[in-house]
Formats: C-alpha cells, structure tokens, sequence
C-alpha cells in the first residue's frame, strides 16, 4: 500500500514522497611534521536501498527524479546545481526553467546528455525504474535513491542525507532544527483545542475515492494539531466506502485537488455536520504529501481549516 500511495500522489494530484556517514572535514592541519597522510575527503552517504554511495567532490550537475528532492535542493541554496527536473516539479518557480527529463518513465538518453555527477531517485520508483536507474549507474553516474516515508521525523532524515551528499550538511541542519521549531509552535497552539474535532481528508474524488488512514502524513498532521483522523481505523492510502465516511459524520472535510463543492452535494452526503455546517476545505496537495521542508506549511493550512480560530490569530 506504501508504494501505491506514493505513486498515486504523483499521477493522480501532479506532484508528482538510512543510516548515514558524515562528510571529512574540509580543513586540514598544516605544518605538523614534514609528511602528512593523505585524507579520504570523499563524500559516502547509505542510500534507502542500502548502497553506500561515495562522491569524490561535492556534486556540481544534479538531476532529481521526484519533486520532493527538487524542493529540498533549492532550499539548501542548491537551486543553480540542479540541471534536470521531472515535468511535474512545479516549485520553485525556478524549477520550471530547469530542463526536463520525464516522468516515472524518465528519459535516460535525455539525463546522461545533461552530465549530471550526481541524480536523486526515489525508493517508491526504484523497482519499477530499475533498469534506467542501471543504465545511468553504467554511464558513470552516480545514484542516490532517496527513502520513501510517511513519517515528519524520516523527512528530517532525508533532508540531512541530502545535505551531507551535497555538501550542505550545516543547512540542512539548520533547516531541520527550524523545521522543528515551527512545528513544535503549531503544536503548542492546538493545546487550546477544548473540544477535538474530527476530520475526513479526501486526496481523491468520485468516482475512485481515496483517504488517509493512520502510518500517513496526514495523519501526523491531523494528531499534531489535536484533531481525529475520521479513517484512522484503517492503515495507509485507502479506497473509501462511502457508507463509513457518513457513519464517521466528521466535523470538518478536508480535500486536496482542487474540487471541494463536489462533496458538499454529493448523494447521501448532506447530513453529515461537516457538510450540513459547510465546513468543507480544500487544501494544496503538494504541502501534505511532498517529503519536504513545506511539510510545515501543510500542517498549518490544515489547521487553519480545521481550527481557524486558534490558527489564524
């Protein structure tokens, strides 16, 4: 179900989301005997499939196959580094001008063409994009296939992997610890929550419905800011049976592509409060489900629609 939710996210919303060893340090001491042993300055980092990849210098030409990765090399300031993107990378704007290699199905003649050192896969692809993934690995170049996660502590990981593969390491730890810091604030604002409300998010329409159950992003997001997953019953990206969403009768629906009004006059629908009480959002699918440092972003504007009166003081 894992795999499927990643690759759903990326088709049907268009966004399309380690155990590591630390970069040497860049400085040596000088003048300390007359001969010095040479020092690995290599950089190796434990890729989600377990592969030690080892850089010999800081990569300069990088490719991302997944939007995510993307997102994380511009905010690590990497942004002119970056010189292939896939054509559903939409953010930053800057991205749009980087060349593009493709989709699932990535164009291998078109990436070993832009010589990259370095290309960021991603492990909910890396089965099914096994052979082009060893196609470029015979080409000389290297490959770090990035986790797949449902979890907010596994994107710290992964950004700081990152960082320490691109020679980054004190801004992505930088970026971490403010990560944190705002979602701890956001946290601490749903302590006012008096009564918790409960919320259906729906990432799919009619007539192939979708939700979120628990072990998902959103899901952390929902318990982060005291409100009750209406699916939490149920495990992962899940078709929905719409008879349990009315019995559920949550407070508040949350969709993520674009189409709210659909479910306020959906068939059977009306006597639920959240429906009944027009408390029907719709939020950007990119924020809650990219494993990336607008994760933050995602929750707030999630609390915002389910607690506007805390979140939006």
């Amino acid at each position: 179900m894992k795999k499927l939710s990643s690759l759903f996210i990326i088709f049907m919303l268009s966004v399309l989301f380690t155990a590591a060893c630390g970069n040497q340090p860049d400085n040596q001491n000088a003048g300390e005997g007359t001969e010095e042993e040479s020092v690995d300055q290599s950089i190796k980092v434990k890729d989600a499939l377990g592969d030690e990849i080892t850089l010999e210098s800081k990569p300069e030409r990088i490719i991302t196959l997944i939007p995510s990765n993307t997102e994380i090399l511009f905010e690590l300031g990497l942004g002119e580094k970056v010189v292939g993107v896939t054509d559903f990378d939409n953010y930053p704007e800057e991205a749009a001008d980087k060349e593009k290699i493709g989709g699932i199905e990535f164009n291998v003649e078109k990436i070993i063409s832009l010589d990259p050192d370095l290309v960021l896969a991603h492990e909910s692809t890396a089965v099914s994009a096994k052979e082009g993934l060893n196609q470029l690995r015979d080409s000389g170049i290297s490959v770090f296939v990035v986790q797949d996660t449902q979890k907010i502590d596994e994107v710290y990981t992964i950004i700081e992997n990152i960082g320490k593969l691109t020679g980054k390491q004190k801004e992505a730890e930088k970026l971490v610890s403010s990560m944190r810091e705002d979602l701890q604030e956001l946290k601490s604002k749903a302590e006012k929550v008096e009564q918790q409300k409960k919320v259906y998010v729906e990432v799919a329409p009619a007539p192939d419905i979708y939700s979120t159950g628990s072990n998902t992003f959103i899901n952390e997001m929902l318990e982060l800011i005291n409100a009750e997953n209406a699916l939490k019953e149920q495990e992962g990206w899940i078709a929905v049976n719409q008879e349990e969403v009315i019995a559920a009768n949550p407070d508040v629906i949350i969709t993520t592509y674009g189409d709210s009004e659909q479910v306020m006059t959906r068939e059977g629908w009306q006597d639920i409060n959240a429906v009944k009480n027009k408390q029907v959002y719709d939020v950007n699918p990119d924020l809650v489900t990219r494993t990336g440092p607008r994760l933050v972003e995602g929750v707030e504007e999630i609390a915002k629609s389910v607690y506007p009166e805390i979140f939006t003081e």
